[in-house]
């Protein structure tokens, strides 16, 4: 009788969740989670993986404009230079 012999059949046990909100009080919603840890466990109950996480919310000095607007620019410049490329390339 080997060690696998001895433990429990059964699945293995759901990972461990905790969360933590802006405010820093305990919180089930992962959307409204800015920090936390994740515990993986093996078949036999030992911790396999922790992953711990954070978010900081940080405003980027150098940039005049708010994040999500300079990302539209940034996609308006891309789909201004794809037409380009294709009116160059079609008239070719």
């Amino acid at each position: 009788m080997g060690p696998a012999d001895s433990e429990p059949a059964g699945r293995p046990p759901a990972p461990a969740v905790a969360y933590t909100d802006a405010e820093g009080l305990a919180t089930d919603d992962p959307a409204a989670a800015v920090r936390g840890e994740i515990t993986e466990y093996d078949d036999h109950g030992r911790p396999r993986r922790r992953t711990r996480f954070f978010l900081e919310d940080q405003a980027l000095p150098w940039l005049p404009v708010s994040e999500p607007a300079f990302l539209l620019w940034v996609l308006v410049g891309l789909i201004a230079v794809w037409l380009v490329v294709g009116l160059i390339l079609g008239l070719v």
